[in-house]
Formats: C-alpha cells, structure tokens, sequence
C-alpha cells in the first residue's frame, strides 16, 4: 500500500477516489474540496484499498419503508352487502391486525352505522362517522348536533373516534360549525376532528380558527387519491404536512376503474354492476372517472406489467394499491392510511392481500407516472 501525501498548494485539492462495487478503490478520480480561506489541500492516494465493507450489502440492507395505515372504508354496507357479509368482513378485517373502520351518516341512509352497532366490535375498534350538509341537512350548530347524535344512536355508542365534516356546507359560517363541534367535543362525544372534500386555503383558515379559539383542531383529512389522480399532491398535501394533519386516501382503486375489469365502452353497452351503475352515486362515479384517458392509462400500465413480469404479472388491483402502499406520497410516519372498499369478500382478501404485497418495479412505478400524466388535466378537484 502507498503513502498519503498532502501538498499546500495554489491548486484545487485532488482526491483521487473511485470505489468499485465491492468497495474498493480501484483507480483514480477527482474532486474539488474548499478548506475556508486557507491554500487547498492536494490529497494522493497512489493504492489500492479495500474498504472494510461492501456498499453494495449496505444498500441492501436498508430497512423496508414502513407502510401506511389500512382503514375499512363501510359505504358499500346496507347496500351491496347485507348486514351478515358486513359482519364477516370485518371481523376478517380485524383478523389481519387492522383496527379502523370509516363509516357515515349518508351511507345507505344511516343503514351503514347501523350494521356496525349491531357488531358490538369493542373498544380496540376506532370508529370514524360524517355529518353532511345534504338532503336538507347543514352544518348549523343544531344540525351538527342532531347528525352525531344520530350517528351515536346507530352506531350504539356514546363517543366516536374521529368525527368528519363530510364536505363543506358553503352557506354556513365556518365559525357557527366549529363552534358547535367545540361543544360536542367537550361533551366527550367525538375524541378527533377531521375535514373530508375541502380546500387548502380552508383547511388553513379552519386550522387558525379552531387555534385561535382554543377548540379542537382539525387532525385528519380524507381526500381522493390514487395512482391516476393526484391532484393533491401539489398543494393540500404540504398543507397538511405544515399542519401536522394525517390524510387518509379514499378511492385508492378510482371507484373499481384501477380493477382494469371496466372497458370505456360499458357505459354504453352492458353496463356492469359497481359503483358506476345502477345505483345513486352512479353518476358521481362516472362524472369523476369514467373518461377515456382514465382508460388509455390503465391499458399503458397493463402493458408495463406485461413486460415487467411477464405471465407471473400482478393484476391492476394489486398493482393500483402497491403503488398506493409503497409509491404514492403517503407517509406512515405521518400517520396517513389508505381507505379500502369492497362490495364482496373476494373483493375484500383481494385488496388485504395487495395492501400486505411488496413494492413495484421501477419500470411499472414509471408507467404509472406516464398514466398521471395522461390524466392529470382531466383529474377531478380533490374539494367540492
């Protein structure tokens, strides 16, 4: 092994440092090192070192990222499911070590609340339900009081978890609303607040109000997210991170569209049963993703998976919430969580499956950023 030598000198310092994979210094290469006002250094290394590890077995030996929560997302109970299904679901549910259920008043007209009250699931199970401003309901004080109530009445209970503003109620002071959630906090009959559907600029100014009062703060966010539809990721997202807010994504699988089951012409011709059919919500559904570049990229990383894995290919299901779980930009450490629905069992140990599989290929994670990018001036407000 040679010597070290080291010059004063007018020159930039030199450190002739290039490592192989194994670690090695194998040959020299340059680099420019400024010592504040003093004369650089020249540093010769005319050897051959070996490195007392691999840097390749330190790579690997990162520890996996860990993963966002999973959430039980109820819409479909009442509905698409009896009480029975919805019972065994989430006993099922519960049985991978999952632990949070999201529920509302709107679903299946309180119907959803209901099934879940007959459960008798515990305390080890956090309940989230919504109060809405539909159908003749608003977030008045006396309105916000009458909705959780209500929601505690079905869900035979006398607090739940976390308790939501579905979307905004644009005729209603915001003050008048978080006034009388204030009151029913400290009735002890919601333990956190979250905001569902609303705009940065009004999760901010809610955040200050609540602050500047003294009232609970808003802690939880539930909006649209998926691998087509990322709208969030520009502005709501860093608002929340500034805010110290968890966000749990809804409609990770786009309503069923990311299944790849549906074909841009269904709509027309057989019109398959799911949310985008037959049902109240149908059009909702069809209005936000029912478009034809939401097919054009589906196809796009159906291919990908193709020539990633060949016949052994993951399905767009499983892919669509690989990406949710390891490539979106959901944080654990943030507390963020992903909302899974289902309208059957199958459909159920399909998605827990996914949630529990590994990341993707980089070769597929970028045909989902190519799918974005097919999508994205068409993707639907993350606010109403």
């Amino acid at each position: 092994m040679g010597g070290l030598a080291i010059h004063r000198d007018a020159d930039p310092v030199v450190i002739p440092v290039m490592l192989g994979v194994s670690g090695q210094l194998l040959s020299r290469s340059a680099a420019v090192l400024c010592l504040g006002s003093r004369a650089p250094l020249l540093l010769s290394f005319p050897c051959r070192a070996q490195l007392p590890f691999s840097c390749q077995s330190r790579a690997m030996a990162q520890p996996a990222r860990p993963l966002p929560a999973t959430v039980l997302g109820t819409m479909e109970f009442g509905r698409r499911t009896s009480a029975d299904v919805s019972g065994e679901m989430c006993r099922e549910f519960l049985a991978r070590g999952h632990s949070e259920l999201d529920t509302a008043l709107m679903y299946a007209d309180g119907e959803s609340e209901r099934i879940l009250g007959k459960l008798a699931l515990g305390e080890q199970v956090k309940i989230a339900t919504k109060a809405n401003p539909l159908e003749g309901k608003t977030f008045k004080a006396e309105s916000v009081r009458t909705q959780l109530e209500s929601s505690l009445k079905h869900l035979k209970t006398s607090s739940v978890d976390l308790f939501y503003l579905h979307m905004p109620d644009h005729e209603t002071p915001i003050e008048e609303t978080l006034r009388a959630c204030q009151e029913l906090y400290k009735e002890g009959k919601f333990k956190e607040l979250g905001l569902s559907n609303y705009a940065s600029w009004e999760v901010a100014e809610i955040y200050h109000i609540c602050k500047n009062n003294k009232w609970v703060l808003p802690s939880v966010y539930q909006g649209m997210y998926n691998a087509t539809t990322r709208q969030v990721e520009t502005e709501l997202l860093p608002c929340l991170r500034h805010f110290g807010m968890r966000f749990y994504a809804y409609n990770p699988l786009a309503g069923g569209i990311l299944t790849g089951k549906y074909i841009y012409t269904d709509k027309d011709k057989s019109q398959p049963a799911g949310r985008f059919f037959g049902n109240t919500w149908a059009q909702v559904y069809q209005n936000r993703y029912w478009k034809e570049n939401q097919f054009e990229a589906i196809d796009l990383i159906q291919q990908a998976l193709v020539a990633a894995y060949g016949a052994n290919k993951p399905s767009m299901t499983s892919a669509a919430l690989r990406w949710m779980y390891h490539h979106s930009k959901l944080q654990a450490k943030c507390g963020d969580a992903v909302i899974i629905g289902m309208s059957s069992m199958e459909h159920l140990l399909q998605n827990l499956d996914a949630a529990e599989e590994g990341p993707l290929l980089a070769a597929v994670v970028d045909a989902f950023d190519k799918a974005w990018y097919l999508t994205a001036a068409d993707c639907p407000n993350y606010f109403r």
